[in-house]
């Protein structure tokens, strides 16, 4: 025997089935309105970037240089290479990489094995150049002095 349904579950039940007949009313209304083609919903965007719906003009187009567009990094100048002086004082020949401290100043500068002598070691004076590396600079193309 089936239970009988109260009052108030009635109630819920059509306001729900109602809500369900609204949204699709929604539903079909804006199908209804969806007039016009993809060219329609096209935005253009301009060289000062408004967006508009006409397309532009090509009678106003611009004709640019590829030499004068400048992607990332600007042009490396020639730059005098200084040598640094400074002596090793830290150098793992199994890893394969070591630190150089400045004779100048208090600094010290990552460099690898794969620029620098293979016959390098603790306590050796260097010659070195300076090269900007991802963690910072480090010490490049290093010759051993007396």
């Amino acid at each position: 025997m089936a239970k009988p349904t109260s009052f108030n579950k009635r109630e819920l039940e059509k306001k729900r089935e109602q809500k369900r007949q609204e949204k699709q009313k929604r539903k079909e209304v804006r199908k209804a309105n969806v007039s016009g083609s993809f060219d329609d919903m096209i935005a253009y965007v301009d060289e000062n970037g408004v967006i508009s719906n006409t397309p532009p003009d090509p009678m106003k187009k611009q004709e640019i240089e590829i030499e004068n567009i400048a992607v990332s990094t600007p042009k490396k100048e020639d730059v005098e290479e200084v040598l640094q002086k400074g002596r090793v004082e830290y150098f793992n020949p199994d890893k394969g990489y070591g630190f150089i401290k400045d004779a100048i100043g208090v600094n010290k500068y990552f460099f690898h094995i794969s620029s620098a002598p293979e016959t390098i070691r603790e306590g050796n004076n260097v010659t070195f150049e300076l090269e900007r590396g991802p963690k910072g600079m480090n010490a490049v193309r290093v010759l051993i002095t007396n």
